[in-house]
């Protein structure tokens, strides 16, 4: 496996020139309200406990990607649905501060996605998920806004939209030479032929991985000693020649062209990992709308989802480019 740490300043370099991209990237997906709170422990099944006050901040997946990208100068637009209530306009209004495009954003009646989120003391959460006005992304709206995916450079998917409609952003992407990325998340063991058909590239953490491949994971937690090569190839055949793994705290290993690539972990002190992985998907589709490879915008990303880790909530930890540069240069 090819180690690819790179220096701070080597990698803060290439952060700035994703703001550089010629043409957008299009992300079809989700927006929630992110109902949260934080404990000092997560409770068990039955369990009470205390808690501290309860936020609403901006989330979903799919905005959460946006967001990052926007924030890191990428010209991001946004397709989706939002409902009638409040927290419509606020989703809106919070990604419209991030810089993404929401003019294709549907409005329908109802609730809009909600999520209820709870952090611990070392920074990790549950999340339930209730997807509201996200459910009512139908594969005509997207049809209907077909021009804005066929002129992007990349699109970004996850699974917290209706299944046929990210089959059919994936297909007319595909259509028209536009590189696809799917995150298989929330996770399901089968995904579709038609949408691995139609993806070029996946992002999974280990455990999905080794769900999807049907792997053992290592007892130990040492990813670094397994047979990546064997993985490589029960990645093709599953249908991807290029996929990003990630390993939590470990950071994560990139398939591309036959090869992994070990992207080296930015450590930081975390205080709600909610959100991040999301960041880190985001910084990979700002840099690869900037004409950057996988494996460089996967090295960028450690660094920007590691700044996310450090303030609470999703959308509302994510830095600028200015800010995450001031944070480790």
């Amino acid at each position: 496996m090819n180690a690819d740490g790179i220096s701070r300043k080597e990698a803060l370099a290439r952060l700035a020139s994703f703001a550089e991209g010629k043409r957008h990237l299009v992300v079809v997906g989700s927006m929630n309200a992110d109902y949260t709170v934080t404990t000092e422990r997560l409770p068990k099944p039955g369990e009470t406990v205390n808690a501290g006050p309860l936020r609403v901040l901006p989330g979903g997946k799919s905005g959460n990607q946006a967001a990052t990208a926007a924030k890191l100068g990428a010209d991001v637009r946004m397709l989706g649905a939002v409902g009638d209530d409040d927290n419509a306009g606020f989703l809106l209004g919070e990604l419209t501060k991030a810089g993404v495009n929401t003019d294709a954003i549907l409005h329908v009646p109802g609730a809009s996605g909600t999520t209820v989120i709870t952090v611990d003391s070392h920074g990790e959460n549950t999340i339930v998920y209730s997807p509201g006005s996200n459910g009512r992304v139908s594969p005509e709206y997207v049809r209907d806004h077909a021009d804005v995916i066929t002129g992007a450079a990349v699109l970004g998917l996850c699974l917290e939209s209706p299944m046929p409609t990210v089959i059919e952003a994936a297909r007319i992407a595909h259509e028209a030479g536009v590189k696809v990325l799917v995150n298989d998340s929330p996770f399901i063991p089968e995904l579709p032929k038609e949408l691995i058909d139609n993806a070029d590239i996946l992002l999974v953490n280990e455990h999905e991985m080794s769900q999807l491949l049907g792997i053992d994971e290592p007892e130990d937690g040492d990813w670094d000693a397994v047979d990546w090569d064997a993985i490589v190839a029960q990645m093709a055949g599953f249908g991807f020649d290029q996929a990003v793994i990630t390993l939590g705290g470990d950071g994560s290993v990139v398939i591309d062209g036959g090869e992994t690539h070990r992207i080296v972990p930015v450590k930081v002190d975390a205080v709600d990992t909610t959100g991040c992985g999301d960041s880190f998907m985001g910084t990979i589709l700002a840099g690869l709308a900037a004409g950057a490879d996988l494996v460089s915008s996967a090295q960028v990303a450690s660094y920007v989802s590691a700044y996310a880790a450090t303030g609470h909530g999703a959308q509302a930890s994510y830095g600028t480019t200015e800010q995450v540069t001031a944070k480790f240069a």
